[in-house]
């Protein structure tokens, strides 16, 4: 496969440079880290033996700290000062999406401010995609690799593509078209009313930005396994997304959700667009935006908006859930092996010298985790009532900082992205479980991860989009 120029010369996996020592200290010192910790489990007694227990729960209580520190003053959001507006174009990638496009399609032409134009890019769909658009919308084929004439109902047109994938299939569309700010919404995401406007306002407010998200809620299926799984992915979405609003005020913001994603059109061109490679196109993208932004003097930022809400499938099973998860870790560990030159760098502020160093202890935090975990299995099993009483005591006082934190932030983000209120009673509930249940299985998915980054496997699974389409 031919690689774009542009993309080639901005991205270092195709320009690898030397790995900078603070980088290779950075990682090795994690490693070796998880290394002792786990060999203190078989050298010291008491509450020590569980060492990587302890640095564990330490790592995971000072990310919280952090968070909280800085979304203190998200408790008074603001609405955003009116603004002239700019040319705003959205890219729906959809394959095979049929059944959920009509719901899609509607909540982006039911917005306060709607796009300027939205753009089908339809990836080989062999579906009822085509019957659709001519149906609904009047929209005739266009050869392969062209837009349709635009509707004479909606501000809609028709890319029809051959199956490539979605970096491929956004790429195409954003050559194709003009706007000033382009979102990328998937197929199976729905925009609340308010969400464009406030994208809009982001990006007239602020000239250096180039990417921003809105805030995702997980809508899974009406099954028994689909509801638990959303009650736990609601919670975790709350506390990560405030996590980015708080990487967002020191400057280190990198996830940006290509669910939901605003980014300035002619800056994505310039360092070649999304990586079709890439595990997880999404977050490279920002590197590479952050990267370049930073070596050229342009000052490019990057920020989570929380008026911009939207609602968007999530896994309702065992299988599917750690199928995301592997994907996800999966790309985290690819990009942060190919821009491991940023970390430690003070060259790009705390994005390297503060958000890259926690993301080199993140590629072996599920380790961590799982060993913590195996090792008080281990413990019980072998009745060394000496270790695990001292360990149920940290245990405990972590569950009651974590409990404290949960319910801030459902106060926290009600008040910056709104929303309905969620009961306390479940939230503390959730906190309860969660640390011997749905973590062990972030946790699970992430290992596989591992296994994906090394062997270089690309293959997933369909997800079921019921519980989106009766929302």
């Amino acid at each position: 496969m031919t690689v774009d120029p542009v993309l080639r010369a901005h991205s270092p996996r195709y320009t690898p440079g030397p790995t900078p020592w603070p980088s290779l200290a950075i990682h090795a010192g994690v490693a070796v880290l998880w290394g002792l910790l786990f060999a203190g489990a078989f050298a010291f007694t008491g509450v020590f033996a569980w060492s990587v227990g302890l640095v564990y729960v330490a790592y995971d209580t000072v990310l919280l700290a952090f968070t909280f520190v800085q979304t203190w003053a998200l408790r008074r959001a603001r609405p955003a000062p009116a603004l002239p507006a700019t040319s705003l174009a959205v890219i729906v990638a959809a394959h095979n999406e049929a059944a959920v496009l009509p719901v899609t399609l509607a909540a982006l032409f039911g917005q306060s401010a709607p796009a300027d134009l939205v753009v089908i890019a339809d990836d080989g769909s062999t579906d009822g995609t085509a019957e659709l658009l001519a149906r609904d919308f009047g929209l005739a084929p266009p050869a392969l690799g062209s837009l349709s004439a635009r509707s004479a109902t909606h501000p809609l047109v028709w890319l029809r593509l051959p199956h490539g994938g979605k970096a491929a299939a956004l790429n195409a569309a954003l050559a194709a078209i003009d706007s000033e700010v382009v979102l990328t919404v998937d197929a199976d995401t729905l925009l609340e009313r308010q969400a464009l406007a406030a994208i809009r306002a982001a990006f007239a407010a602020d000239p250096n930005l180039v990417a921003a998200t809105g805030v995702l809620t997980p809508v899974c299926d009406r099954s028994a396994s689909g509801r638990l799984f959303e009650w736990f992915q609601s919670y975790e979405y709350i506390r990560n997304f405030l996590s980015r609003a708080a990487w967002e005020r020191v400057g280190g913001l990198l996830l940006i959700s290509g669910a939901f994603a605003g980014f300035r059109r002619e800056a994505v061109r310039a360092v070649g667009g999304f990586d079709r490679d890439c595990l997880v196109e999404d977050y490279e993208l920002i590197h590479r935006l952050r990267r370049h932004g930073a070596r050229a003097g342009l000052g490019w930022t990057s920020r989570v908006v929380g008026g911009a809400r939207a609602r968007t499938a999530a896994p309702a099973s065992l299988p599917a859930f750690l199928r995301q998860r592997r994907r996800w870790f999966g790309g985290f560990l690819q990009t942060q092996y190919w821009y491991r030159d940023m970390v430690g760098d003070a060259r790009y502020g705390h994005l390297g010298t503060w958000m890259l160093p926690v993301k080199a202890f993140d590629t072996l935090q599920p380790v961590f985790g799982l060993t913590a975990f195996a090792l008080l299995v281990w413990y019980l099993a072998r009745g060394q009532v000496h270790v695990l009483l001292p360990v149920a005591i940290v245990i405990g006082s972590k569950i009651a900082i974590d409990l404290a934190f949960h319910l801030w932030s459902l106060r926290l983000y009600r008040a910056w992205a709104g929303g309905p209120p969620m009961g306390s009673a479940a939230a503390v509930l959730a906190s309860l479980v969660e640390p011997f249940s749905f973590q062990l299985l972030r946790h699970t998915g992430a290992a596989l991860g591992w296994v994906t980054f090394l062997s270089g496997r690309q293959t997933w699974g369909k997800q079921s989009r019921g519980g989106l389409v009766r929302a």
